[in-house]
């Protein structure tokens, strides 16, 4: 879907990045990570040419960007970045309607689309389509971003940093409806983070950028265990082992329940108390082994839908962290 071939950007004496290659797969998440500086934003902003190539071809579905009309180009690329550039002076549905308008959609159609994305976002549309962003939280503003970016049913999505002006706890659950919409939209997705928690949880491939080169291009799971060199290693920390535990999801290695009462808890497979803390399937193993740590139990159960499907023991994490 994008292919960058020995793509090189100069700005005056300063290189920002040199000889980039990589192509990302349609209906992928790929996430640029590095420090500072690195050049991971420059290479996203070549996607839908804020900048362009002072060397090399970046290719949009098989053709050369240069080709493409920008206008055109842009309006078929979704674009959600830190500072969420949401019109104060508009409501939210109006500011989820951008796009559409100006591809000359109909009045119904973009009411069901506005609607609809704002659904996605749980953001029940009865309740804050006719709100104003400045009566939103961080949060809910950044919700309507994404919406806004989406709202025209692009091929392509670009953000950048676009949970990074969260508090912790916003941003992981952001994070997490995220990974959960863009199952459901298959959007190609190209993602900038400086975080390499955030790229593990969020890619299925990582391009690890360091001084404007793409240092290692690979899955999650080939980067945490086969890094490239000694600057991919020193990126991705000492806890690599903990890491690792964001990779795989409760249900890979939850204990599934047999035919019982789907309306208690599990413990070792069998109902105990509604009252006890679950984890959903989906989330990451790093996730149960915090809860495990906060209730201090030693198991728990897994639902999904408000039905118990299964259950996940202390001993269980302890094994897939010692690789066994």
């Amino acid at each position: 879907m994008i292919e960058f071939q020995n793509v090189t950007k100069v700005y005056g004496d300063t290189v920002a990045i040199e000889n980039v290659s990589f192509e990302v797969e349609k209906g992928t998440t790929t996430v640029l990570v590095g420090p500072s500086g690195c050049g991971k934003t420059t290479t996203m902003k070549l996607v839908n040419r804020l900048e362009d190539p002072t060397e090399g071809t970046v290719y949009y579905d098989g053709t050369d960007t240069q080709e493409i009309d920008v206008t055109k180009l842009r309006r078929n690329i979704g674009y959600v970045i830190q500072e969420i550039g949401l019109f104060n002076h508009m409501s939210v549905a109006e500011n989820v309607a951008t796009v559409p308008k100006l591809k000359g959609w109909e009045s119904e159609r973009i009411d069901a689309r506005v609607d609809e994305l704002l659904k996605l976002m749980d953001l029940p549309p009865e309740k804050y389509r006719d709100q104003y962003p400045p009566e939103l939280s961080g949060g809910q503003r950044q919700r309507v971003g994404v919406a806004r970016a989406l709202a025209a049913d692009p091929d392509v999505l670009l953000m950048d940093e676009p949970f990074g002006a969260l508090d912790p706890i916003t941003r992981a659950d952001l994070q997490d409806e995220f990974l959960e919409i863009q199952s459901e939209i298959n959007t190609t997705i190209l993602f900038v983070t400086h975080s390499i928690d955030e790229a593990l949880k969020m890619g299925d491939k990582i391009a690890i950028f360091d001084v404007g080169k793409v240092v290692q291009y690979d899955t999650p799971k080939n980067i945490i265990e086969n890094p490239s060199n000694a600057f991919v290693s020193d990126f991705i920390g000492e806890d690599s082992s903990l890491k690792r535990l964001t990779l795989t999801r409760v249900e890979e290695i939850m204990n599934p329940l047999p035919s019982q009462d789907k309306q208690g808890s599990v413990h070792n497979n069998k109902p105990t108390t509604n009252k006890q803390k679950s984890l959903n399937p989906k989330d990451s193993v790093q996730t149960a082994l915090a809860t495990f740590i906060d209730t201090r139990a030693d198991s728990l159960p897994v639902v999904n839908d408000g039905e118990i499907i299964g259950s996940i023991d202390r001993e269980s994490i302890y094994e897939l962290n010692e690789g066994k």
